[in-house]
């Protein structure tokens, strides 16, 4: 649905992105993400037809998206950063001035109008001026305008930026709601919001492709080492002792958050060592009371500067 290869632009002399090649299958949410400056924006701006790349090609939904703009502009719709309301009309306004500019049928405009107020939940704010809405009924409004020609691929810059929890969470979920039905890029230096939303992730950082992959695998392929977290009821002293006589632990940490007689312990193991059997059998053994045993996954956050700490070591 979305082909982008070795896509490289430059602002005078400096580059923006270098090189940068990916796909987006049909229906998929891909997370587009890097720090600021990385390169994130320069590139959906290439793939909406905002500017053309100085090298490299693209295709959104088997049309070139420079010899083709006009038909790719017709399958897209584009959520910029910085939503392109009109503050001083109402919505039902502005999504009728939006209807025209994007060439919807007189016909079909009051229907499609319709369709997305009430897909993004904006029905009672029809007859408010844009201006006196909150951030987060605007950014549903400017994600209405963008799902206004029901197009097959959706660009969404930063949908969420600025907006308080609930809000985030009611955008979030309006995407997610997309999965299946849209093709969606989904750009973003919020790290929560990928693992969440997202199917797969592209990392970008300083214009560079630094990975691409589901945040599952990049987990894995990152992991030095299995992590556990146990709770158990007994004397700490005892029990350290007992979880380090397990073979393949490489440590045994007591977390501060004991109360009474139980306590929390984090494990470190060899990674490819699954010891949880052998971590049961002998709490048991040893007559303590285990409460809980979890793994603990490294996070978006810890994958993200990981790479990025890597990806810099090499320049």
């Amino acid at each position: 649905m979305i082909e982008a290869e070795n896509l490289t632009k430059f602002y005078g002399a400096k580059p923006a992105i270098q090189d940068i090649s990916f796909k987006v299958e049909k229906g998929e949410i891909l997370g587009l993400l890097g720090p600021n400056a990385a390169g994130k924006t320069t590139t959906m701006r290439i793939l909406t037809c905002f500017f053309p790349a100085t090298s490299g090609s693209a295709k959104v939904a088997g049309f070139d998206v420079f010899k083709e703009s006009i038909n790719v502009r017709k399958r897209i719709g584009y959520l910029p950063e910085n939503v392109p309301l009109y503050t001083d009309m109402f919505v039902s306004s502005y999504l009728n001035f939006v209807a025209q500019v994007k060439g919807i049928p007189l016909r079909n405009r009051k229907k499609s109008i319709s369709r997305v107020i009430d897909y993004c939940g904006i029905g009672e704010f029809s007859r408010v001026i844009i201006g006196k809405l909150s951030k987060g009924y605007r950014q549903r409004v400017g994600l209405a305008q963008a799902l206004l020609n029901d197009p097959e691929v959706l660009i969404l810059d930063e949908p969420t930026v600025g907006l308080d929890p609930k809000q985030i969470i009611e955008i979030r979920n309006l995407i997610k709601n997309m999965a299946g039905e849209k093709t969606i890029i989904l750009s973003t230096h919020i790290l929560p919001e990928v693992s969440m939303t997202c199917q797969r992730v592209i990392i970008i950082n300083q214009g560079k492709v630094v990975t691409i992959d589901t945040p599952e695998n990049l987990n894995k392929k990152l992991r030095k080492s299995v992590e556990l977290e146990l709770s158990i009821e007994g004397q700490p002293d005892d029990i350290i002792k007992c979880l380090k006589d397990v073979k393949g632990v490489l440590s045994v940490t007591k977390k501060e958050d004991s109360h009474e007689n139980v306590s929390s312990y984090l494990i470190e193991s060899e990674k490819n060592l699954d010891i949880r059997k052998d971590l049961s059998k002998i709490i048991v053994q040893n007559n303590f009371g285990l409460l809980e045993m979890k793994s603990i996954d490294m996070s978006l956050e810890d994958i993200f500067i990981k790479l990025v700490t890597e990806e810099k070591g090499e320049y």
